[in-house]
């Protein structure tokens, strides 16, 4: 926001100087600042008015009036970071300040929710039948289950468009008709959805030898009953960068040994380890490959994505993890489906 400092009012100005500073300025709000120019509220017209109606007169102080709490950002913040915040706090506008606390700048979420529109395509699957979740799944496919208020294939289809993945394929099988009817073209959520159909079961990488146009940039493969905020965008940088043909998000998995672990040596024992905590890396659902991975993909057949991996592997390509940190929640059971209704509003 390149006129920031029109929007700048001292904390011993008077009300009347608050509401020209807020009128004059295109976002109806006032950064208060303190005799050292640090960000210490912020004050909005429905401040003044109700100061107004508890009795102040245009001539007195906005001291009673400010928000002593406002939500600002570091300048060291991530974009994702500042969009969360502002979110979280249901603000517009999110002050930037340095590490003193002054103001550098102020960041408007319209501006940093708009993205523009990259050329990677996006694979979602979303032909399971999703029968550890009967009876919901009895009548409606598992991509197509609410969660919070809307189906959980239209938040993860709202996570790519959010880093500017418009383009969006939905592998379907079972109540395709149904998806393919929410959804239609995407062109109610800002995106461009097509379709590809299983006749029968592919698996996870099988389903993209029906891909007829196959991409020529890196793409997105990802289970449609997958939760999370990770960011796309860094995924395929990440990737990219790599030079990886193809590439798997992992999740951290802790398993803790119910017994106590004995270390024997013959009959002597070595040592005993109370309860043990293991810690694995798991396949998390999320992929990126390269055009490359094309090339092992049988026609038709059953080919799942751990064997693609594998058969890359043998021939000593380039295969890369990336661990996610974010929220991540596969909704495979019932109460994997209960989890994410509770998480869902805190966490989108």
């Amino acid at each position: 926001m390149q006129n920031y400092k029109n929007v700048l009012l001292n904390q011993h100005a008077s009300i009347k100087d608050a509401l020209g500073v807020i009128d004059k300025g295109a976002i109806r709000i006032a950064i208060v600042l303190d005799d050292n120019e640090k960000v210490v509220g912020t004050l909005t017209d429905g401040d003044i008015r109700r100061g107004l109606l508890n009795g102040l007169t245009l001539e007195s102080s906005i001291e009673s009036l400010y928000f002593k709490e406002p939500t600002l950002a570091n300048i060291n913040d991530s974009k994702e970071l500042i969009i969360q915040k502002a979110i979280r706090k249901q603000i517009y506008q999110i002050p930037i300040v340095d590490d003193e606390g002054k103001l550098v700048k102020i960041e408007d979420l319209a501006k940093l929710l708009k993205t523009n529109a990259k050329q990677n395509r996006v694979i979602l699957m979303a032909g399971g039948l999703g029968t550890r979740l009967r009876p919901l799944t009895q009548d409606v496919p598992k991509p197509l289950l609410k969660v919070g208020n809307k189906p959980i294939l239209e938040t993860i289809i709202e996570n790519f468009a959010k880093y500017g993945f418009v383009n969006i394929t939905i592998s379907v099988n079972y109540k395709a008709k149904m998806i393919k009817e929410y959804f239609g073209d995407g062109s109610a959520l800002g995106v461009n959805i097509d379709y590809i159909e299983e006749s029968k079961r592919l698996g996870t990488a099988g389903a993209l030898s029906l891909i007829e146009e196959r991409p020529q940039e890196p793409f997105f493969v990802m289970n449609a009953d997958l939760l999370t905020n990770v960011n796309f965008e860094h995924l395929l940088d990440f990737h990219s960068f790599e030079k990886s043909v193809a590439t798997m998000c992992v999740r951290e998995y802790d398993y803790q040994v119910p017994y106590g672990v004995i270390q024997t040596d013959g009959s002597r024992i070595l040592s005993i380890a109370e309860k043990p905590v293991h810690k694995f890396f798991v396949n998390a659902g999320i992929y990126v490959l390269s055009p490359q991975a094309f090339e092992y993909i049988p026609k038709g057949e059953f080919y799942d994505m751990p064997t693609l991996f594998e058969d890359i592997i043998k021939d000593e390509l380039k295969t890369i993890s990336f661990p996610i940190h974010e929220y991540w929640l596969d909704i495979g059971r019932m109460s994997d489906f209960e989890q994410a209704q509770v998480e869902y509003k805190e966490i989108f």
